[in-house]
């Protein structure tokens, strides 16, 4: 009888253990689900946005998503990390617009010159509530969520020579972004655009392949490019937006509470990013002279009278694919409403 109410608790207890462990799961379970972002950059606005957007979700999913930051290319050149964000390899990745335009054309109205008018406009433009509600689409049937786009910074030129006037430019190879829409004023301002992934641009420098590079300042500045080529010439004709993508397929397959969580983090954290990347802006000025750089401002009548033609160019541009004329229209009406 005492053998018999043994094996009947010892059965209770072995049903119970097994009935507690399939309502909790696996171990593996619970394990936190881990979130890849990637960068091209140090130390500038996208990584700082990347640092802010781990910490804010580990400690709002309180640790169920473990974030781990890889900036400097750490997870493989761009268009590579682009394709595992794709395929859910990399969990997010934020980079300038331009550099996602081979998944979407689209995204590289952005980089249209004469859209923005300055820093402050571009904060305006890319909150504007009708703008989002179009490009946030952007991406979405080849494996990207568009989840937050935010200033980068003025378009310079960082030559191994001075640039103090557009006029400069002519006969320039100058690496770009492989953008029809960046590229193409390039070629109206009589420089020649030359393509190159971000690790080949400073070898190119160093080497005299290229005059010069498109960018923006912080980068130039985090990245040390002084040591190279001294002169930077800020033209403002353009912007870089910092834009933020998600995995779709990652993102899907969270729990919608997580979900949640992830897209009110990412938008909470980016519309906050603007006052850093300005302050960032003008403090890698003081870096870029300190370090024996010299900053040209071009003047603002050489801008008014070179932004017309290179505005024609990009709308022609932007023309001849629909997709790309369409965004681009929804992309002046935002600048028109918020100017």
């Amino acid at each position: 009888m005492e053998t018999c109410r043994y094996r009947s608790a010892a059965g209770r207890l072995f049903f119970g253990a097994m009935l507690a462990a399939f309502v909790a799961g696996p171990a593996w379970a619970q394990s936190p689900i881990l979130m890849k972002l990637g960068t091209p950059t140090l130390n500038d606005g996208q990584h700082e946005f990347l640092k802010r957007l781990a910490t804010a979700i580990e400690k709002d999913t309180g640790g169920r998503i473990k974030v781990e930051v890889y900036p400097a290319s750490q997870l493989g050149p761009i268009p590579r990390e682009i394709e595992a964000v794709q395929l859910g390899a990399i969990q997010g990745f934020i980079s300038p617009a331009e550099f996602l335009e081979g998944v979407d054309p689209r995204f590289q109205v952005l980089s249209a010159p004469g859209i923005f008018k300055d820093m402050n406009h571009v904060d305006r433009v890319v909150k504007d509530p009708e703008f989002r509600k179009e490009f946030y689409k952007v991406g979405a049937q080849r494996g990207l969520r568009v989840s937050e786009a935010f200033l980068s910074g003025p378009t310079a030129v960082n030559t191994r020579k001075p640039v103090r006037h557009i006029a400069d430019l002519k006969g320039l190879k100058l690496r770009v972004l492989a953008s029809p829409i960046q590229m193409e004023p390039v070629k109206a301002l009589g420089a020649t655009p030359v393509p190159l992934s971000l690790g080949d641009v400073l070898p190119a420098l160093q080497q005299g392949a290229i005059d010069g590079v498109m960018s923006v300042m912080p980068v130039l500045a985090a990245m040390h490019y002084y040591d190279t080529a001294k002169y930077v010439s800020e033209t403002n004709l353009s912007y870089a937006v910092s834009t933020f993508v998600i995995s779709s397929t990652w993102f899907n397959h969270l729990p919608p509470d997580l979900q949640k969580i992830v897209n009110d983090d990412t938008l909470r954290v980016g519309d906050q990013m603007h006052p850093w990347v300005v302050d960032f802006y003008y403090a890698q000025k003081k870096v870029w002279n300190a370090a024996g750089g010299e900053v040209i401002a071009i003047s603002d009548e050489e801008r008014a009278k070179a932004s017309p033609p290179l505005v024609a160019v990009a709308a022609r541009v932007a023309a001849s694919k629909p997709p790309v004329e369409a965004m681009y229209k929804v992309l002046e009406a935002a600048a028109k409403r918020t100017q």
